[in-house]
């Protein structure tokens, strides 16, 4: 048998039997985690505190409850917005007040600390809180309101995702002159908005970068970003990016950059108004790039490794969301269209066989969707303590559209299906998404694609001094009848971490991850730790090739987390890794210190239509 089948086999091994541990803990223990009312939160804590008082008479008892029950799988006790509410459903809204904490120090359980270290006073000095204007603008509703609990929530969580916010919580206390009224409180901590990055890529070129989430509490974003390369000119460039979240408060965003570096030269600016709340019944947006040198596409994450080239492009979007089914259990149908109009100034020349990946179009495209999304919350999955809204319900869309190319007439069409959570009555999260998209020119299949992903995280189980989750994720893609110089490639970091050749290529690749992130109680200086180990497999194949004859790769590894959610900063990670079976441009060991991305998770957010992309 070969050496690398055999390590391959290792690695198999291991990885069902990491997973196999971490589905044989998910069976126990299932409860509902979903949103509740007050009576229900009651309840259930009602049920589980007499279970545990019974079971906590025997040292036997109480062991066997504990691992059955652990405390991270009860019915979320924090003080959410749902039990706050609940008796306040359809009063009118009165005061609104707004208390801003420190940046350093307090936190929205606890607003009596105090920063006690000299660089968390100062950071409280230097910062500038978010301007009182600014937040009000993002509130759904103004004094004279009626109250809806649905409502609160929703603010809570767009709130959360503006990038200069920590976290938020609303509390409610009966008016004392009037019963028929409702005072509410936002509490509400920042970010510290200022933030600086790097990278240095290889021994010729490096990059630092600047920015500011919330520019004088008016929570504008600007970015400066300094590139340098001591062979290509020029030998100094910028990127800077300036952004404005929500004009005028119509939830309206607008975003202009420019750059000039040694990759890209040419500027862009774009207008978007998406579907941000549930209720949003509207949405548009305008875009418009223009760029004399780049390696990049709009709406495409990879660079085009050695190929430069210049265009033009811009274009507009439009939806419309009509609201189905009762209050607590609507969801939406939204109707949509997009036209984009792209030409080339510059690029390669076309293939021997006359094919040309960078094609001149005009590209118009119209969407219907259904999709349902609410939202529950829960802490340390992506996060490393503050509140994390994870979205459940599901997404399917169709899109169907017409390509005035420069080579044809073509036609386009995508059907993508999505569903979370999965497991209703489960402190578990699992999201399964699948499609088909395909060009169709002459009656012929051209640029089609079948993808197929799967994301699970557990609950949070204890250990000791800290918490684990285990997260595993499944990712498909096959091409049919793509362009010859169209290939997938390992070089995402949530494939097979750290491992990225372009000597390993192919139109079919399938990719199976595994991450087990032990969250620590401790910190080290007020930044949050967490450790963890993973196991990978990737496997690639042309076109012509099933995928379970493709060529197998994997790596596995372990590292470290470090993380201050009062920062704008990214995470610091330390990772060592392995790679069994390897290419000659990916070493045996790889040791990497870098800046790690907080993932996102799953949208069903409807959007404009937009040709899948093969990545």
């Amino acid at each position: 048998m070969p050496a690398r089948c055999k390590i391959f086999r290792l690695i198999s091994l291991a990885f069902f039997l990491f997973s196999g541990f971490v589905n044989a803990f998910s069976q126990v223990g299932m409860i509902d985690t979903l949103e509740m009312t007050n009576v229900r939160t009651k309840k259930y804590n009602s049920f589980y505190d007499t279970l545990k008082s019974i079971a906590g008479h025997k040292k036997f008892t109480k062991a066997l409850h504990n691992a059955i029950f652990p405390p991270s799988a009860r019915v979320y006790e924090k003080e959410d917005t749902i039990r706050n509410m609940g008796g306040f459903e359809g009063k009118t809204i009165g005061k609104i007040n707004i208390i801003r904490l420190d940046v350093f120090g307090p936190s929205l359980r606890d607003t009596s600390r105090k920063a006690t270290l000299w660089y968390e006073k100062a950071g409280n000095f230097v910062h500038t809180r978010s301007d009182l204007h600014n937040l009000r603008k993002n509130l759904l509703f103004k004094k004279g309101d009626a109250l809806v609990t649905s409502e609160i929530y929703e603010n809570e969580r767009i709130l959360r995702a503006l990038p200069y916010i920590r976290d938020v919580r609303f509390y409610a206390e009966p008016d004392s002159l009037d019963p028929n009224k409702v005072n509410l409180t936002l509490l509400t901590q920042d970010r510290f908005s200022i933030g600086v990055t790097g990278v240095v890529n290889g021994w010729n070129s490096a990059a630092v970068e600047f920015y500011n989430r919330n520019i004088f509490g008016i929570g504008h974003e600007l970015s400066a970003r300094f590139v340098g390369h001591l062979t290509k000119e020029p030998l100094m460039g910028i990127e800077t990016f300036y952004k404005i979240n929500n004009i005028g408060g119509r939830f309206i965003s607008f975003v202009s950059g420019y750059m000039n570096t040694y990759l890209s030269e040419g500027a862009m600016i774009q207008i978007d108004k998406p579907f941000l709340r549930i209720s949003d019944n509207w949405g548009y947006g305008l875009s418009g790039y223009y760029f004399d040198r780049s390696s990049e596409l709009p709406g495409d994450i990879r660079q085009h490794k050695s190929v430069i080239f210049g265009y033009h492009q811009w274009g507009g979007w439009a939806g419309r969301n009509l609201q189905l089914g009762a209050a607590k259990h609507i969801s939406q149908l939204t109707f949509s269209s997009q036209y984009i109009h792209r030409a080339f100034s510059d690029r390669p020349k076309p293939l021997p066989n006359g094919e040309q990946f960078y094609q001149n179009s005009n590209l118009y495209l119209i969407g219907i969707t259904w999709s349902k999304r609410t939202f529950i919350t829960d802490e340390l999955i992506y996060g490393y303590g503050i509140t994390e809204d994870i979205p459940k319900g599901f997404k399917n869309e169709w899109v169907a559209g017409y390509d005035d190319n420069e080579f044809g007439k073509r036609y386009y069409t995508h059907l993508l299906m999505s569903n979370a959570n999965l497991f209703p009555h489960s402190p578990d999260y699992f999201y399964m998404e699948g499609g088909f998209s395909s060009f169709f020119r002459s009656g012929e299949i051209e640029q089609a694609m079948v993808e197929f992903s799967a994301s699970y995280i557990s609950r949070l189980f204890p250990s000791d001094n800290a918490r684990f989750r285990q997260f595993i994720k499944i990712n498909y893609r096959q091409g049919i009848h793509r362009y010859q110089n169209e290939k997938l490639f390992f070089e995402k970091n949530n494939l097979i971490r750290g491992f990225e050749s372009d000597e390993v290529s192919g139109v079919r690749r399938l990719s199976i991850d595994a991450e087990t992130v032990y969250f620590q109680k401790r910190d080290f200086y007020r930044f949050n730790i967490a450790f963890f180990v993973f196991a990978d497999i990737g496997v690639m194949s042309p076109e012509n090739r099933p995928i379970v004859k493709g060529t197998y790769y994997g790596g596995l590894g372990l590292g470290i987390r470090l993380h201050n959610e009062s920062l704008v900063l990214k995470t610091l990670q330390v990772r060592l890794s392995f790679y069994p079976n390897h290419p000659k441009d990916v070493g045996l060991m790889g040791f990497l210190i870098n800046e790690h991305t907080r993932q996102n998770f799953y949208s069903f957010q409807p959007g404009p239509p937009t040709p899948r992309r093969f990545d």
